[in-house]
C-alpha cells in the first residue's frame, strides 16, 4: 500500500502500530498542541449551549442531543472537505480531535440517560438514547454526502 505524497496526520492512530507511530514522529508536539487548542473550544461552545439550554433530570436532554448531532454532521462535512482538498496535517487533529472532539459529548449522553432512568424516566432515557444514536449517525451521513455535492458542483464550475 502506497502512501499518498502529502503528510496525512490520521488523529486516530493505533500506536501499536509502527506505520501508525510514524505519523507522530514528525510534529508530535504540533499534532498535540492543535489539539488541545482546539478541544479547548469545542467544549467552552458545548458547555456554554449546555448552560443556556439546562433540562431537568426527567426532561430530554436538548442541549446535548443538539450539540452531538451538529458535531457528527460538522463531522462528516470535514471528513468530505479533507478528503477532496488538500489541508495541513493539523486540520484534522485541530477541527476533527480537537474542536469536534471537545464539543461533541457522548460521555455526558450516557449520563443523561443514567439520571433520566435513576429519576424515573426510563421512557425519556431510551428515546433520547435511540434518537442520538440515529440522529448522529444520519447527521454524519448527511454531512459527507451534502459537502461532498457542495464540492462537487464547485469542482465542475471551476473546470468549465
Amino acid at each position: 500500500m502506497t502512501r499518498p505524497p502529502e503528510r496525512r496526520v490520521d488523529p486516530d492512530v493505533d500506536l501499536r502500530v509502527p506505520a501508525d507511530r510514524g505519523e507522530l514522529t514528525a510534529h508530535p508536539a504540533a499534532v498535540l498542541g492543535v489539539i488541545a487548542a482546539g478541544g479547548v473550544l469545542g467544549a467552552l461552545a458545548r458547555a456554554g449551549l449546555q448552560t443556556a439550554f439546562p433540562h431537568p433530570p426527567t426532561g430530554f436532554p436538548w442541549a446535548t442531543f443538539g450539540v452531538n448531532v451538529t458535531g457528527c454532521l460538522l463531522i462528516g462535512v470535514l471528513m468530505a472537505v479533507i478528503s477532496a482538498r488538500p489541508a495541513s496535517p493539523l486540520v484534522r487533529p485541530f477541527l476533527g480531535v480537537g474542536v469536534l472532539g471537545g464539543y461533541t459529548t457522548f460521555s455526558t449522553y450516557v449520563v443523561d440517560a443514567q439520571r433520566a432512568v435513576a429519576a424515573g424516566a426510563p421512557g425519556t432515557a431510551l428515546a433520547y438514547l435511540a434518537a442520538t444514536l440515529v440522529g448522529a449517525l444520519l447527521a454524519v451521513w448527511l454531512g459527507d454526502a451534502l459537502a461532498g455535492r457542495v464540492l462537487a458542483r464547485a469542482g465542475d464550475r471551476g473546470s468549465r
